[in-house]
């Protein structure tokens, strides 16, 4: 339907336009069931480092980046273009043309190397920053770790009305008619290929949300993953709340899980700010008793008749000497008569209708005997409160978690459970303090690279969020392409530091400048891909700079961070051991990396896709005949000619887990792999130009 408005948007006639006009928009209030949404117009990115060739896709440097044209010839310093639609050619400077892609078409990506900041040389592990459109980015990310990812957090533009977000190089604000199925279009495109990252036996997509595009959200994650399960809370970030006129308040945004395969929250230790209204969950801050008198379903005498027996309480000692037989469901409970010394207590439920006990005999007796049952006192039912421990709880006992220190007189164990921290897993209603996005985000970011960006998400609230999802996963591999602030790799960082894992974050986000900066910028003569542009970009200014302080412990003017991290002893002035690699997303001409002319551009992207292992490697200009890196965990043979060589300094090195072979012939592949069969093999370059090629052939 956009695209139908954009032609109709080039109709001379103006009453044939009007006409058309008001059909479309019949069309457009025709009512449908479902996620309805305008498939938009395609994105377009720019590509301010490729250079402006014949044949390339252009747009004008300070136009609409979907206003495209094609390169007929270049003289000199112009090009000569036509523009899309029209048939007369145009000259326009080449200065003033930047190279396009429109999402979908084929596009060889590579990682063009920062900055680096190493706070562990003697730590493998690092964590990566990619600058790029998260479109392109994810594409790459496709070839680099298809299937592999554990968690992938992302905190999209809320699309509130403000211009918070780009589609195709402009601002989407609240008058925009189609700003809704830009968002959905714009999200679409990226969660399709986020989709083939996730590992599909284990891993969780978590995205936040705000209520103005919640609900289309949810129809798009569940249209998107059909096969896994999904589910919302709402997180308190705001608790002073945020006026709006005319409307409550706003103190909370929606948290979607999107759970693949086996993955679940995993239960954890978790403080009281996590108790929230959880029915009973107090009474696991201590072992845990549970009611011998059943509730709910089938508690009822003639749901169970064979678990009605009577128990003999001595009164005086206030203990169980004689568990009776199960009485026939014909026979009333007033013919059993107690003992000298003793009540007959039967189990009674609150409004006085015969019920049943939740064990029978047998299973009662035992834990008795062990002084697993506890009795409370006398009601006016003539009955009286009696719990016992269920399996779990018992475990926690045998296995020291609760230390045995005496026995009651009637027999029940006394445990020493003060030092106890419960393990669960919340509920749907987060009320934390440390989540609160003024305290907790804006303040500590400021504190750390000054007043740069705006509404940055709590610290806390990230850590915590991917925490139950990757606390057992000590070498998780996490990825946010809405990196924002960086605060999800900082938040990897914090929970590394805390267990000793060695998580791998990877952050994607573009180098966009504030509204208010770019007016500037346009105003001093400058655009986008100009360095005085870029350095204020958010990439450059504010996740790479947070990255590199937190990780060395200072502020962007090399003051030593104040405090502790909450919940820890970790002060913020010792940083963290870790290392992360700063790369910006380039692109490569497909017949040169056929050629091979292309090997030190694609060389930041071999170690990718090995895992990352170790400092980013270099080579000089001269392509060198293989490359043997343990360090890395990967090897290179670029001259067939070498095979042998190269077999034989591979097995010098166990620790190389990744094996790249430069061949043509795909039975030459073959027969060299035989030598490397415990380890991941690749052909060059026909893997990396099949795979972009073949995903968009597929779209």
């Amino acid at each position: 339907m956009a695209a139908i408005e954009e032609y109709i948007s080039q109709i001379q006639d103006e009453e044939l336009r009007r006409k058309i006009s008001a059909e479309v928009r019949k069309l457009k209030n025709h009512k449908k069931f479902g996620l309805v949404f305008e498939e938009h117009l395609p994105e377009c990115s720019p590509l301010y480092d490729v250079p402006v060739r014949r044949g390339s896709k252009v747009a004008l440097r300070a136009g609409k980046v979907n206003e495209f044209y094609r390169v007929l010839r270049i003289n000199g310093d112009i090009a000569f273009c036509i523009k899309k639609g029209d048939n007369e050619p145009i000259e326009i400077p080449v200065a003033d043309l930047v190279s396009i892609a429109e999402f979908g078409e084929a596009i060889y990506p590579c990682l063009k190397p920062i900055d680096t900041v190493c706070n562990a040389p003697d730590s493998d592990l690092w964590h990566t920053l990619i600058e790029a459109d998260n479109y392109h980015a994810l594409q790459l990310l496709r070839y680099l770790y298809a299937g592999k990812v554990d968690c992938i957090y992302i905190d999209p533009p809320y699309n509130t009305g403000a211009k918070d977000w780009k589609y195709n190089n402009d601002y989407v604000d609240g008058a925009d008619e189609f700003r809704h199925s830009k968002w959905l279009s714009m999200m679409k495109k990226r969660l399709e290929i986020a989709r083939d990252l996730l590992n599909p036996k284990d891993s969780v997509l978590i995205v936040t949300i705000d209520e103005k595009e919640y609900l289309h959200l949810g129809c798009l994650l569940e249209e998107l993953f059909p096969d896994a399960r999904m589910q919302m809370i709402s997180s308190i970030i705001n608790p002073a709340g945020v006026s709006r006129e005319g409307e409550f308040a706003r103190t909370n945004e929606y948290i979607y899980f999107v759970y693949n395969g086996d993955c679940h929250p995993a239960p954890m230790e978790l403080g009281e700010d996590w108790i929230g209204i959880i029915k009973n969950i107090k009474r696991k801050y201590g072992l845990r008793w549970n009611t011998l008198l059943r509730s709910g379903t089938n508690a009822r005498r003639l749901d169970r008749p064979n678990l009605f027996y009577p128990l003999f309480v001595d009164v005086n000692l206030n203990k169980v000497v004689k568990i009776g037989a199960s009485l026939p469901i014909d026979t009333d409970r007033s013919t059993i008569s107690a003992d000298p010394g003793t009540r007959v207590i039967w189990p009674i439920r609150t409004n006085g209708e015969e019920g049943n006990w939740q064990i029978d005999q047998t299973r009662l007796k035992n834990l008795l005997d062990k002084g697993y049952v506890k009795l409370g006192r006398m009601n006016d039912r003539g009955t009286m409160a009696i719990d016992y421990l269920k399996k779990g709880e018992i475990t926690k006992i045998e296995d020291g978690t609760f230390s045995v220190v005496g026995y009651q007189d009637n027999g029940t164990i006394i445990v020493d459970d003060s030092n106890y921290s419960p393990i669960f897993v919340p509920g749907c209603q987060w009320n934390i303090p440390s989540h609160d996005a003024t305290q907790q985000g804006t303040k500590l970011l400021n504190a750390i690279i000054d007043k740069r960006f705006n509404f940055p998400k709590s610290l806390y609230a990230v850590h915590d969020t991917i925490r139950f999802f990757v606390a057992n996963k000590p070498n998780a591999l996490i990825v946010d392409f809405f990196a924002g602030s960086g605060t999800t790799l900082h938040a990897v960082n914090l929970l590394n530091a805390e267990d000793g894992g060695n998580r791998r974050c990877i952050l994607v986000t573009n180098n966009e400048v504030s509204v208010d900066e770019a007016k500037t910028l346009t105003q001093q003569g400058y655009h986008p891909g100009d360095e005085e542009w870029e350095k204020l970009g958010i990439a450059r200014y504010v996740t790479w700079p947070r990255t590199v302080c937190s990780i060395e412990g200072h502020d962007v003017n090399g003051n030593p961070l104040k405090g502790n991290y909450i919940g820890s002893d970790l002060p913020m002035a010792e940083g963290f051991k870790a290392n992360a690699a700063y790369f910006k997303l380039g692109f490569l001409d497909k017949n040169d990396v056929a050629l091979g002319t292309q090997f030190k551009e694609m060389l930041p992207t071999l170690w990718m896709k090995s895992g990352a292992h170790g400092s980013c490697p270099t080579v000089d200009e001269e392509t060198p005949d293989m490359l043997v890196l343990p360090q890395n965990r990967f090897a290179v043979l670029v001259d067939e000619r070498k095979y042998m060589e190269f077999v034989s300094a591979v097995d010098e090195y166990p620790e190389i887990e990744t094996v790249f072979i430069v061949t043509d012939s795909e039975v030459g592949y073959r027969d060299m792999i035989n030598a490397f069969e415990e380890k991941d093999t690749y052909q060059l370059y026909r893997d990396y130009l099949d795979n972009f090629r073949i995903n968009v052939a597929r779209r």
